[in-house]
């Protein structure tokens, strides 16, 4: 499923975060303004197989995304600070920034909240990526609702081919690798 939402808005809502400083705020404003970010968005932390899948690979294609004009990557999850925190360290993923959308408000706004209740889970967030350049979404790229699926167009080979279709991705890496064997074994 692919939807384009050119020239919306990112929801304009505030973050709260935890640091070794203690707890701060932080607003779209502040994730967005005269910066182009790439956006994905996860069900939840150490939701697996798939999500680790999708971190590893904006993680490993960061340098890529880069020099392709992308200021920074965020992973968006309705989680709290603590086990994003604890999934990005365990994953060793230290090219993405992680947002803990508490509330769920940034996911509502943007349409992407669903009911994962039969699953145990509340609600949380559809899988997508977008890009958003200076607070407008450029492009969004949407998963169908099952959240168990092998992430197809929200990935970042998907979001690498939009930005850039010329761009050199790495070959078989070790992302793409653990994406087949959970293809295969799905």
């Amino acid at each position: 499923m692919l939807f384009h939402y050119g020239g919306q808005r990112v929801p304009n809502v505030t973050f709260r975060l935890f640091s070794e400083a203690g707890w701060y705020e932080l607003s779209t404003a502040d994730l967005f303004e005269h910066k182009t970010v790439v956006v994905f968005a996860v069900p939840g932390a150490f939701t697996c197989p798939h999500s680790p899948i999708q971190l590893l690979a904006y993680n490993e294609y960061a340098e890529t995304f880069r020099t392709n004009g992308v200021d920074e990557i965020l992973c968006i999850s309705v989680n709290d600070p603590f086990s994003l925190a604890s999934w990005a360290q365990d994953e060793g993923a230290d090219q993405v920034r992680f947002i803990p959308d508490v509330t769920g408000d940034f996911t509502r706004n943007l349409g992407m909240l669903v009911n994962l209740s039969d699953k145990g889970m509340g609600c949380r967030s559809r899988r997508y990526s977008m890009l958003v350049k200076d607070r407008v979404i450029e492009k969004m790229f949407v998963e169908p609702e099952d959240f168990e699926a092998v992430p197809m167009v929200s990935n970042a080979e998907t979001m690498l081919s939009y930005i850039n279709p010329e761009v050199r991705q790495p070959e078989q890496t070790s992302v793409q690798m653990q994406m087949w064997r959970a293809m295969l074994s799905a």
